[in-house]
């Protein structure tokens, strides 16, 4: 080998060694993230597939995949007014009992901060109804409720507001707003908390430099607290937003759907199908079918979202 030789095999083996170190480089990688890939694989990737094969096959809680039948299912699902009624129900029931939510627990954060070391305090103590588990909820409500013996009609009663106990539950509107009502006794604190740790990253020379400004406290809310945290807010209603349209524990506990279908949910109608009649099909189409609801009427709300956050950055 000549003289000349020697760079070109430096070179070789120094490619060759960049490779060897590119190729472990990527199998570290690969190691890293396969159990986040095996993950979702496992809940998400193959709970997705079971139900399209579910919904596009006559299977039954017992004998599942019988036979194809292709889009029967997902046909029957948008001709039928009750699960369309249930949907458009859910939706409603979501974003109203969300901005309730966002509104009050925005509300006593605010109120907490303006508390220094006792918001802390509170924060920690209002987190109760939040440890709650949602059933126990429903059970509370119910008994506060109740025509016979309940708190809330035994008050009414020896105030001579009513002459006769009130059916809350059997009232179409009196059970929505029941449900809601205890949804928003539950939620709100979980709304608080994120709120609350929002404000306080806001710094506090911001605040005394309004101050010195002259700026009024509906001045310094509107023009330098809402705008510091509005992307944050968008994220609690957004997520919010989501768990609401996942409602299921308090409509069965409170009202089983009832009075009639009034207050049926999307979730407890598909939860009815599957679980009571035995119709896992169709209860998968109607599932595939509110997935994609929700994902149609989420994204106006995910744009939103991230366009708070692009200006907030």
């Amino acid at each position: 080998m000549t003289a000349i030789d020697f760079p070109l095999a430096r070179r070789r083996a120094a490619s060759t060694t960049a490779d060897h170190s590119l190729s472990a480089h990527r199998l570290v990688r690969w190691l890293w993230i396969s159990p986040i890939l095996l993950g979702l694989a496992a809940t998400l990737v193959y709970p997705t597939l079971f139900l399209v094969a579910l919904a596009l096959s006559k299977s039954t809680l017992g004998k599942p995949f019988r036979s194809f039948v292709g889009l029967q299912h997902v046909r029957e699902v948008l001709q039928d007014p009750l699960f369309v009624t249930s949907v458009a129900k859910s939706i409603a029931y979501a974003f109203v009992t969300a901005s309730i939510q966002l509104v009050i627990g925005f509300l006593i954060a605010l109120l907490f901060t303006r508390l220094l070391k006792a918001g802390r305090f509170l924060v920690s103590l209002i987190l109760l109804p939040l440890m709650t588990p949602p059933v126990m909820v429903g059970v509370a409500w119910k008994l506060i409720l109740a025509p016979a013996g309940g708190l809330l009609n035994g008050l009414l009663l020896n105030l001579g507001i009513v002459d006769a106990p009130v059916s809350f539950l059997g009232d179409p509107v009196f059970a929505w707003f029941a449900i809601a009502v205890a949804d928003v006794w539950q939620w709100t604190p979980f709304v608080v908390i994120l709120s609350f740790a929002a404000l306080s990253t806001i710094p506090e020379g911001v605040h005394e430099a309004s101050i010195i400004d002259g700026a009024s406290p509906l001045q310094r809310f509107w023009h330098i607290t809402l705008p510091l945290v509005a992307a944050p807010l968008s994220s609690i209603y957004l997520l919010k937003l989501i768990l609401s349209f996942k409602v299921f524990d308090l409509v069965y506990v409170l009202t089983f759907g009832g009075p009639g279908f009034a207050t049926t949910t999307t979730g407890f109608s598909i939860y009815r199908r599957a679980l009571e009649q035995f119709d896992v099909a169709r209860a998968a189409a109607e599932t595939l079918i509110y997935s994609l609801v929700i994902g149609a009427v989420l994204w106006p709300v995910i744009r939103i979202h991230q366009h708070l956050e692009r200006k907030d950055a």
